[in-house]
Protein backbone atom coordinates (compact mmCIF):
# COMPACT_ATOMS: atom_id res chain seq x y z
CA UNK A 1 0.00 0.00 0.00
CA UNK A 2 1.39 3.45 -0.88
CA UNK A 3 0.99 5.08 2.54
CA UNK A 4 2.63 8.54 2.16
CA UNK A 5 4.51 10.77 -0.88
CA UNK A 6 6.99 12.79 -1.10
CA UNK A 7 7.97 14.85 -4.08
CA UNK A 8 7.20 17.93 -6.16
CA UNK A 9 3.69 19.66 -6.51
CA UNK A 10 2.89 20.16 -9.80
CA UNK A 11 -1.09 20.99 -10.16
CA UNK A 12 -3.14 21.72 -6.87
CA UNK A 13 -6.59 22.30 -7.07
CA UNK A 14 -9.59 22.34 -4.14
CA UNK A 15 -10.05 18.65 -4.54
CA UNK A 16 -6.77 17.12 -6.05
CA UNK A 17 -3.38 17.26 -6.48
CA UNK A 18 -0.78 15.93 -8.62
CA UNK A 19 2.78 15.40 -7.14
CA UNK A 20 5.67 14.72 -9.40
CA UNK A 21 7.90 11.79 -7.03
CA UNK A 22 10.78 10.75 -8.94
CA UNK A 23 9.48 11.46 -12.98
CA UNK A 24 5.61 9.44 -11.66
CA UNK A 25 2.96 11.70 -11.53
CA UNK A 26 0.32 10.70 -8.37
CA UNK A 27 -3.42 12.30 -8.71
CA UNK A 28 -3.97 12.49 -5.15
CA UNK A 29 -7.35 13.38 -4.26
CA UNK A 30 -7.94 15.43 -1.17
CA UNK A 31 -10.07 17.52 0.96
CA UNK A 32 -10.45 21.41 1.75
CA UNK A 33 -8.49 20.62 5.27
CA UNK A 34 -5.65 19.43 4.02
CA UNK A 35 -5.73 21.54 0.89
CA UNK A 36 -6.16 24.52 3.63
CA UNK A 37 -3.19 23.72 5.35
CA UNK A 38 -0.80 23.52 2.20
CA UNK A 39 1.58 25.98 1.54
CA UNK A 40 3.01 27.33 -1.83
CA UNK A 41 6.07 25.48 -1.32
CA UNK A 42 6.79 22.72 -4.53
CA UNK A 43 8.16 20.30 -1.96
CA UNK A 44 5.51 18.04 -0.63
CA UNK A 45 4.68 15.15 1.94
CA UNK A 46 1.35 14.04 2.31
CA UNK A 47 0.29 10.59 4.07
CA UNK A 48 -2.14 8.39 2.10
CA UNK A 49 -4.62 5.88 1.92
CA UNK A 50 -5.23 3.82 -0.93
CA UNK A 51 -8.29 2.70 -2.32
CA UNK A 52 -8.47 -0.37 -4.68
CA UNK A 53 -11.96 -1.25 -6.60
CA UNK A 54 -12.49 -3.21 -9.15
CA UNK A 55 -12.08 -0.96 -11.98
CA UNK A 56 -9.93 1.83 -10.30
CA UNK A 57 -7.05 2.48 -7.81
CA UNK A 58 -7.81 6.44 -6.05
CA UNK A 59 -5.24 7.74 -3.91
CA UNK A 60 -6.45 10.00 -0.80
CA UNK A 61 -3.94 12.57 0.36
CA UNK A 62 -3.79 13.92 3.76
CA UNK A 63 -1.74 16.46 5.69
CA UNK A 64 -2.10 15.06 9.06
CA UNK A 65 -1.93 11.59 10.15
CA UNK A 66 -4.98 12.19 12.12
CA UNK A 67 -6.86 13.11 9.54
CA UNK A 68 -6.08 9.77 7.93
CA UNK A 69 -7.01 7.67 10.86
CA UNK A 70 -10.24 9.57 10.55
CA UNK A 71 -10.61 8.84 6.93
CA UNK A 72 -9.97 5.12 7.60
CA UNK A 73 -12.17 4.91 10.28
CA UNK A 74 -15.35 6.93 8.54
CA UNK A 75 -14.79 4.21 5.37
CA UNK A 76 -15.12 1.41 7.75
CA UNK A 77 -18.57 2.37 8.28
CA UNK A 78 -21.56 1.14 6.68
CA UNK A 79 -22.81 3.11 3.84
CA UNK A 80 -20.31 5.71 3.72
CA UNK A 81 -17.59 5.96 1.29
CA UNK A 82 -14.63 7.12 0.33
CA UNK A 83 -15.87 10.01 -1.85
CA UNK A 84 -18.67 10.84 1.56
CA UNK A 85 -15.93 11.04 4.02
CA UNK A 86 -13.52 13.14 1.94
CA UNK A 87 -16.84 15.46 1.80
CA UNK A 88 -17.00 15.09 5.86
CA UNK A 89 -13.87 16.07 5.92
CA UNK A 90 -14.62 19.17 3.72
CA UNK A 91 -17.46 20.54 5.42
CA UNK A 92 -16.31 20.04 9.06
CA UNK A 93 -12.84 19.71 10.47
CA UNK A 94 -11.48 16.74 11.84
CA UNK A 95 -11.93 17.84 15.57
CA UNK A 96 -15.33 18.81 15.21
CA UNK A 97 -16.26 15.33 13.37
CA UNK A 98 -14.27 13.92 16.42
CA UNK A 99 -15.84 15.82 18.96
CA UNK A 100 -19.53 15.42 17.71
CA UNK A 101 -18.90 11.57 17.28
CA UNK A 102 -18.03 11.53 20.87
CA UNK A 103 -20.88 13.94 21.94
CA UNK A 104 -23.32 11.60 19.83
CA UNK A 105 -24.00 14.85 17.79
CA UNK A 106 -26.22 14.03 15.27
CA UNK A 107 -26.89 17.06 13.65
CA UNK A 108 -23.43 18.37 13.05
CA UNK A 109 -22.85 14.81 11.37
CA UNK A 110 -26.54 15.31 9.17
CA UNK A 111 -25.18 18.87 8.63
CA UNK A 112 -22.95 17.35 5.83
CA UNK A 113 -24.15 17.25 2.41
CA UNK A 114 -25.35 13.61 1.30
CA UNK A 115 -25.85 12.36 5.12
CA UNK A 116 -29.27 11.51 6.51
CA UNK A 117 -30.35 10.41 10.09
CA UNK A 118 -29.85 6.80 9.82
CA UNK A 119 -26.32 7.42 8.48
CA UNK A 120 -25.11 9.70 11.09
CA UNK A 121 -26.54 7.74 13.90
CA UNK A 122 -24.89 4.97 12.01
CA UNK A 123 -21.53 6.84 12.14
CA UNK A 124 -21.78 7.89 15.68
CA UNK A 125 -22.68 4.07 17.00
CA UNK A 126 -19.81 2.52 15.20
CA UNK A 127 -17.23 4.72 15.89
CA UNK A 128 -18.30 6.38 19.02
CA UNK A 129 -15.56 4.15 20.78
CA UNK A 130 -12.82 4.08 18.67
CA UNK A 131 -12.82 8.14 18.05
CA UNK A 132 -10.44 9.88 20.04
CA UNK A 133 -9.93 13.43 20.85
CA UNK A 134 -7.06 15.09 20.08
CA UNK A 135 -6.16 18.53 21.08
CA UNK A 136 -4.01 21.11 19.16
CA UNK A 137 -0.53 19.59 20.57
CA UNK A 138 -1.81 16.35 19.80
CA UNK A 139 -2.54 15.27 23.57
CA UNK A 140 -5.27 13.06 24.20
CA UNK A 141 -7.84 14.49 25.97
CA UNK A 142 -9.65 11.06 25.92
CA UNK A 143 -8.10 7.57 26.14
CA UNK A 144 -11.13 6.02 24.01
CA UNK A 145 -8.74 4.52 21.21
CA UNK A 146 -6.63 2.50 23.64
CA UNK A 147 -6.05 -0.75 23.69
CA UNK A 148 -5.79 -1.62 27.45
CA UNK A 149 -9.01 -0.09 27.47
CA UNK A 150 -10.67 -2.14 25.11
CA UNK A 151 -8.88 -5.77 26.38
CA UNK A 152 -10.08 -4.94 29.58
CA UNK A 153 -13.53 -4.27 29.08
CA UNK A 154 -13.84 -7.54 26.88
CA UNK A 155 -12.45 -9.41 29.73
CA UNK A 156 -14.82 -7.81 32.43
CA UNK A 157 -17.57 -8.66 29.91
CA UNK A 158 -16.27 -12.17 29.94
CA UNK A 159 -16.59 -11.89 33.51
CA UNK A 160 -20.01 -10.78 33.28
CA UNK A 161 -20.31 -7.40 33.99
CA UNK A 162 -22.18 -5.21 30.90
CA UNK A 163 -19.86 -3.00 29.11
CA UNK A 164 -21.93 0.06 30.17
CA UNK A 165 -21.10 -0.51 33.48
CA UNK A 166 -17.44 -1.19 33.08
CA UNK A 167 -16.58 1.44 30.82
CA UNK A 168 -17.36 4.36 33.04
CA UNK A 169 -15.04 2.76 35.86
CA UNK A 170 -11.89 2.06 33.30
CA UNK A 171 -12.46 5.27 31.82
CA UNK A 172 -12.15 7.02 35.05
CA UNK A 173 -9.29 5.02 35.92
CA UNK A 174 -7.40 5.74 33.34
CA UNK A 175 -8.18 9.33 33.58
CA UNK A 176 -6.08 9.18 36.83
CA UNK A 177 -3.32 7.30 35.65
CA UNK A 178 -3.04 6.57 32.24
CA UNK A 179 -0.19 3.98 32.25
CA UNK A 180 -2.26 1.40 33.58
CA UNK A 181 -2.03 -2.20 32.55
CA UNK A 182 -4.46 -4.65 30.99
CA UNK A 183 -4.22 -6.27 34.59
CA UNK A 184 -3.85 -3.59 36.50
CA UNK A 185 -7.56 -1.68 34.78
CA UNK A 186 -8.95 -5.21 35.12
CA UNK A 187 -8.12 -5.18 39.11
CA UNK A 188 -9.44 -1.86 39.70
CA UNK A 189 -12.35 -2.18 37.85
CA UNK A 190 -13.45 -5.47 40.15
CA UNK A 191 -12.40 -3.63 43.23
CA UNK A 192 -14.57 -0.62 42.08
CA UNK A 193 -17.40 -2.67 41.65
Amino acid sequence: MITQLKGRMVEKSPTELVIDCNGVGYLVNISLNTFSKLTDSESISLFTHLQVKEDSHTLFGFFEKTERNLFRQLISVSGIGASTARTMLSSLSPNEIQSAIVSGNVSTIQSVKGIGLKTAQRVIIDLKDKVSLVSENDQFIGNINNTNQDEALSALEVLGYSRKQTSRVIEMLLNNSPELSVEELIKGALKKM
